[in-house]
């Protein structure tokens, strides 16, 4: 595919060199060495150094546990992780027209797929560089303050975590490159897709119960319906990007996890299931979430591309 290189280095080189990239990897990194530490702190103080070979997955909850009023890692990055994505495709489109060079570039021989190709392929690639190594340095902050190695288990589950949360910041990119190709103002792109986030995040959930609560009232007399209206509005909040993150992130992270229905995660609170998942176990239960991430981002791209594909494009 002609030109696709030479598009992918030149994203490349304007990712890493744009401030709104510099700005949201220093978030991220500050957010993130806030909540390693003071989750270090917590489990210093529940774990001591001394027990820290007979305690399994500790190095994990350098991720995981949130302490006082800071949430954990994975929920920063649930949080800013759409922002990162948004912020790095809501004008990769629009800005080129507004700027007149999208013409410029297709008058060389350069293929159109190999535009859109190679934005998308560029931005995914800095997003893993940046959230693998923001993973490197919380680790390395959180080993040093620990003092606990982390096992070869932990080790793979960090890298399937790894692996979906780029999955899930880069949904949210494609989406903001298909709003770019749709709108032809920057600002109004920008505007469509902090709409998507902040309705998946804060109402999503809200709207899932109301609707479960319609479609399967509850009987007091038939404890099911129970079930099937907490099933009805987990399907429901499932439509979310941000669900499916949070249920993969949860189970992957967190071994003692054994089942994604909080009916059932009430009883193992409570002792009533003890023991953990391995590795295999884990990723067989967040298939279907894993599936759900990447089939979302592959038809907001496919609709990005077909449209981009056939629009017209004018000096």
């Amino acid at each position: 595919m002609p030109g696709l290189l030479a598009v992918f280095r030149k994203e490349m080189a304007d990712n890493f060199a744009s401030k709104r990239f510099l700005i949201m990897f220093a978030l991220i990194l500050l957010a993130g060495m806030s909540a390693t530490y003071t989750a270090a702190q917590a489990i210093r103080t529940a774990v001591p150094t001394s027990s820290s070979g007979s305690t399994p997955f500790v190095f994990l909850l350098l991720f995981t546990v949130s302490a006082g009023m800071l949430p954990s890692f994975t929920s920063f990055v649930s949080f800013l992780g759409p922002l990162v994505g948004l912020s790095m495709g809501f004008d990769a489109i629009n800005g080129e027209y507004a700027r007149g060079t999208l013409s410029r570039i297709l008058s060389h021989p350069i293929f159109r797929d190999s535009v859109i190709n190679g934005k998308f392929l560029a931005r995914v690639g800095t997003i893993a560089i940046m959230l693998v190594s923001i993973s490197l340095v919380l680790a390395g902050l959180g080993l040093r303050l620990i003092g606990v190695p982390p096992s070869a288990e932990e080790i793979l589950r960090l890298l399937f975590y790894l692996i979906i949360a780029v999955v899930y910041v880069a949904f949210w990119m494609s989406l903001a490159i298909l709003f770019s190709i749709l709108f032809r103002q920057a600002a109004t792109s920008a505007l469509a897709g902090i709409a998507v986030w902040i309705f998946c995040t804060f109402f999503m959930s809200m709207i899932a119960g109301t609707t479960a609560q319609a479609l399967v009232p509850v009987d007091q007399q038939n404890p099911q319906t129970v079930i099937a209206q907490v099933d009805a509005s987990m399907a429901i909040s499932r439509l979310s990007p941000v669900t499916l993150y949070q249920e993969a992130t949860g189970i992957i992270l967190d071994p003692s996890a054994r089942t994604l229905s909080p009916l059932v995660m009430q009883s193992e609170q409570i002792g009533m299931v003890p023991g953990s998942l391995k590795l295999g176990q884990s990723l067989l239960l967040v298939w279907p979430q894993m599936v759900g991430l990447v089939t979302m981002t592959m038809i907001c791209f496919a609709i990005s591309y077909a449209r981009f594909m056939r629009q017209e494009i004018r000096a």
